[in-house]
């Protein structure tokens, strides 16, 4: 029976500890379920396709958590999977292939190493009243259609504390893929305003020796969203330049106005140039994505959007709406349903 007893008083001296750190440094699960449903199609694409389909909208499970250090020093870390609920198993990507890394923070700021946004992805699509995502999201025509759309791995980043509004983020790949006559890796920053109801943003990246050939490519972004009440507007512009290619010129204009759980959004983008300079026609296409969206709570909402592009003969604006040939015109409607936990 003592030896019971004194098992059991080492037993609880030993868990208490583990028990009180977990509680001052808490881990928390989160995550996101969003799927939609879709009625897309391409006029003029070869072959003609229409189809109704149910497509993921970066839903996720993740898990983060904290540690004090002490002297204001705190270690922290992010592991993030993606999950695709209407497919099969593994078809998401593995494990922890989201926005995930380890680093440390105090009053100078974080730095972070592994697998994240770069600055350019992450403080441009806060102008998006899609997130992102969805026909609606931003890459139809802007970010280069997704190219400066990243989460890169194998990055060391910076983001400084946010001092009377004003925080930038710096962000470099690792050169661990380089070669005797090839260095590829990326690289880019950000400076944002936040105060109020004003968010101004510019950032820019490069992306260094690309695989097409060995080539070069810089974007940069200058924007800003403002609201008035219920009413609140975005702009957005960006110019991409790369090796071979002529200068391409694409910018957002969006506004969303909120009456009760009710949101009614408007959103045009456009995008001019950027095809090979030997081409006698440049890519040129306008962008319309109308959308309502219900929020239940602010963990769930449910959203109905349209999206209409107009491409000319050289264009591809809108693959991320559904697949087609140069001077085919995407096009769809979906609804969805997204909850946070």
């Amino acid at each position: 029976m003592n030896k019971k007893l004194i098992a059991l008083a080492v037993a609880a001296a030993t868990t208490a500890p583990v028990a009180m750190a977990q509680t001052a440094n808490p881990v928390t699960l989160y995550g996101r379920v969003y799927l939609t449903f879709e009625s897309v199609e391409a006029k003029g694409s070869a072959p003609v396709s229409r189809r109704t389909r149910m497509q993921d909208q970066a839903s996720n499970l993740g898990v983060r958590g904290t540690e004090d250090l002490g002297g204001g020093l705190k270690a922290f870390f992010q592991l993030e999977t993606a999950f695709a609920p209407d497919q099969a198993p593994g078809t998401a990507g593995g494990f922890a292939g989201r926005n995930s890394g380890v680093g440390l923070q105090g009053g100078w700021g974080s730095v972070i190493m592994g697998r994240w946004d770069m600055p350019f992805k992450s403080t441009t699509i806060a102008l998006d009243p899609y997130g992102d995502l969805t026909i609606g999201g931003i890459t139809v025509a802007n970010n280069d259609q997704s190219n400066f759309d990243r989460r890169d791995p194998n990055v060391v980043q910076y983001w400084s504390p946010n001092i009377a509004g004003f925080a930038f983020r710096i962000a470099a790949q690792t050169s661990e893929n380089k070669t005797a006559d090839r260095n590829p890796r990326n690289q880019g920053a950000s400076a944002t305003f936040t105060r109020g109801p004003v968010y101004i943003v510019a950032a820019y990246e490069e992306h260094k020796d690309t695989p097409a050939g060995g080539s070069e490519e810089k974007g940069m972004a200058l924007g800003g969203s403002l609201a008035f009440g219920p009413v609140k507007f975005a702009l957005l512009a960006e110019e991409f330049k790369k090796t071979g290619r002529s200068k391409r010129k694409s910018w957002l204009g969006n506004v969303v106005w909120t009456v009760g759980s009710h949101q009614f959004i408007y959103q045009y983008q456009q995008s001019k140039d950027g095809g090979l300079t030997s081409a006698s026609s440049q890519p040129d296409c306008k962008v319309h994505q109308p959308g309502w969206q219900y929020n239940f709570s602010r963990r769930t909402f449910f959203l109905a959007q349209y999206a209409k592009v107009d491409n000319n003969s050289a264009s591809t604006c809108g693959t991320n709406i559904i697949a087609h040939t140069a001077g085919a015109d995407p096009q769809g409607f979906s609804v969805g349903l997204r909850h946070v936990f």
